[in-house]
């Protein structure tokens, strides 16, 4: 095993230790084996329990030993194999067992692992209970990432206990696609129960364009102090977004409202008229109220919400270039089409000059936005999301929701969201139809120009196949905004290039 690093906790009683237990199970992830050692009584059964129970969400999950079974198997939001192997009779049995496959699939938890020898993994996460005074000591050591996440998970358990959330019992939620993962906390203190977001400082990579790493061109969110401004700037003005209880800005961990578990689409996937016209209302309101550029968060840290600046917009629409264009046909765009199209761009981004300009959300689609029946106006409308957020035109956000990225929106929905959003404005006086309009199809363009290269990159960088089943949605919405006059030098370059026909 590579050199670990060893973490040393006192556990004062068996409460201690189920919270550890739920703690690990936070912290772990398919391919990860925990060995569990320690003298009879001295509480691996108790640890392995509370893993499993809080990996499943579930208290009463009945887990058996697995004594005389040597292993049982649980279908949980990650499979998890649990071994007992006190009644191994050769190490070489381990395979048999199907250990191999269950490292492969899940997680593997396993008590006395000194039977198997060295038919363990190298890499593994070891866990020694020890009885100390009246309670026990336990000595976890791991290497690298594993103990990374350890050291997480309690870096977010002092934060909780620091912060008046002593004991809090905490449940996985979800992970999203950047770098932010939440947790579900549930506190006697709070009637309902509220979440933890988990925001992990990460370096900014090697410089990508401009001379700048992509999350400075792209004026990406690097820590948690825009989400704060924006937040509160959002519930000041009237709108839902989440109250926030608790900052660590040098940890990056949050505790905020739960906005609710509602979302603006069926149990089949197909958005709700009511709910996605509703969202188009929310953001009529939005882009109608004059925001700030600077945001006091704390005494010391104001938030200067960033533009949506050239660099950033052709960075953006150079995904095309670099990753669609040859996947679609095999080969890599010339330097003269780079040129024209990039020229074609910058005429576009002149076109904006005189466009509507406001806070822009910048991902106002489904999976950002949470339906909450019991409210009344805006406040239906939860919003998520946004520590991205960016001074531009407005009609960039009209158009991540009435062209959603990951939902087909029907042209007889899309026409209605687009008039409802066209009557409020109107309703709210000045508002200049056309140059919107136009700015629109210019946006359009530009966003699934980015995700139609960002859809490949997925899956020829990250090896993330699945995301190719929204391209042909993707090309569908980009052949509506080449439609606008205004993108006619654009609309002929990608029929020349390939690029707008859908494909399977």
């Amino acid at each position: 095993m590579t050199t670990n690093d060893t973490i040393s906790l006192f556990l004062k009683d068996e409460a201690a230790t189920i919270r550890l237990g739920e703690d690990l199970a936070l912290a772990l992830k398919a391919g990860d084996c925990l060995v569990l050692s320690g003298d009879l009584g001295a509480g691996k059964s108790s640890l392995a329990r509370a893993i499993l129970r809080a990996i499943a969400d579930d208290e009463g999950l009945e887990v058996p030993s697995p004594t005389f079974t040597l292993v049982q198997s649980y279908d949980l939001r990650i499979p998890v194999s649990h071994f007992d192997l006190y009644r191994l009779g050769d190490p070489s049995e381990l395979t048999e067992l199907g250990f191999d496959e269950a490292l492969q699939n899940g997680i593997c938890l396993v008590e006395w692992p000194e039977m198997a020898a060295g038919e363990l993994p190298a890499e593994r996460i070891t866990l020694t209970l020890a009885h100390e005074g009246n309670g026990r000591r336990a000595t976890i050591a791991a290497a690298g990432a594993q103990a990374s996440r350890i050291r997480r998970v309690l870096a977010i358990r002092n934060f909780l206990d620091d912060a008046g959330y002593p004991d809090a019992k905490r449940r996985f939620l979800t992970g999203d696609a950047s770098l932010r993962a939440y947790e579900a906390i549930h506190h006697e203190k709070v009637k309902r129960r509220i979440i933890l977001m988990d925001w992990r400082p990460h370096p900014e990579g090697p410089p990508v364009y401009d001379g700048k790493p992509y999350p400075k061109v792209a004026h990406l969110a690097q820590d948690a102090y825009p989400f704060v401004a924006i937040a509160n700037a959002l519930r000041e003005r009237g709108f839902a977004a989440p109250e926030i209880f608790e900052v660590d800005y040098t940890q990056g961990i949050l505790l905020i409202e739960d906005l609710g578990t509602e979302g603006v689409l069926d149990d089949t996937g197909r958005p709700i008229a009511e709910r996605y016209r509703q969202s188009v209302a929310c953001l009529a309101q939005l882009h109608s109220m004059p925001f700030p550029r600077d945001i006091p968060v704390t005494a010391t840290h104001t938030h200067h919400i960033p533009d949506f600046d050239r660099t950033a917009l052709k960075m953006e629409v150079q995904l095309v270039l670099d990753w669609h264009i040859g996947w679609k046909r095999g080969t890599a765009p010339s330097e003269a089409e780079r040129k024209e199209y990039l020229a074609i761009w910058d005429g576009l981004i002149d076109e904006l000059a005189t466009a509507e300009k406001n806070l822009l959300l910048r991902d106002f689609h489904s999976p950002n936005i949470i339906w909450r029946p019991q409210e009344s106006g805006v406040k239906k409308i939860g919003l998520i999301d946004f520590q991205d957020a960016m001074i531009g035109p407005t009609a960039y956000d009209l158009a991540s929701i009435v062209q959603d990225a990951r939902v087909t929106i029907e042209p007889d929905l899309f026409r209605r969201l687009v008039d409802d959003y066209l009557a409020l404005r109107h309703a709210q006086g000045g508002f200049d139809e056309a140059g919107f309009l136009k700015a629109w199809a210019i946006m359009s363009a530009q966003r699934n120009c980015k995700l139609a290269g960002l859809w490949v990159r997925l899956l020829q960088r990250d090896g993330k196949p699945g995301y190719l089943r929204h391209m042909p949605r993707t090309l569908a919405y980009l052949n509506v905004a080449l439609e606008h006059e205004a993108l006619a030098p654009l609309r002929d370059w990608c029929a020349r290039a390939g690029i707008g026909q859908s494909e399977s």
